[in-house]
């Protein structure tokens, strides 16, 4: 009886070891991903930024359509095709120009991700709205992009 009772309490001492690591792993993969979500739509956003500003001078020039087609191109190259897309370079540019001010997208990047921002850039809404209405309705919910958008309707 002594034997079938130890297999037992081992059992279980294995279980709940193997569930506490589960919860150590899951968490870990939880923050990471929010984090690595940050970071790259906060890049996303400087980039867009940083064209918009910098090379473009918050003007729709005739050139500019060349230097964005051209930044696309160079970046593809160095980085992969993947998200440095023509299209996805003008999305960062839209991105930046909708949200102008990075103290009011920071908190709302570490809540949405940039899939997020691509529902809630054709909505025509503030900045502003967007921190106050939707991001709560998002992230408490913890809903994913795909569920995001009828709150957002």
């Amino acid at each position: 009886m002594a034997d079938i009772e130890k297999i037992t309490h081992i059992g279980l001492v294995l279980a709940e070891l193997i569930n506490d690591l589960r919860q150590i792993i899951d968490s870990a993969r939880s923050r990471v991903a929010a984090t690595a979500n940050y970071e790259l739509t906060a890049m996303y956003w400087h980039i867009g930024n940083r064209i918009n500003s910098d090379v473009l001078n918050n003007e729709r020039a005739e050139y500019g359509k060349q230097i964005v087609s051209q930044v696309a191109t160079q970046l593809q190259e160095e980085y992969g095709a993947k998200g440095f897309e023509e299209r996805t370079v003008r999305r960062m540019m839209k991105f930046a120009q909708l949200f102008p001010d990075f103290q009011i997208v920071s908190p709302l990047v570490s809540k949405l991700s940039w899939s997020h921002f691509l529902i809630v850039m054709p909505i025509k809404t503030s900045p502003e709205s967007v921190s106050r209405n939707i991001s709560p309705n998002c992230h408490r919910r913890k809903f994913s992009f795909a569920n995001c958008k009828n709150p957002l309707r």
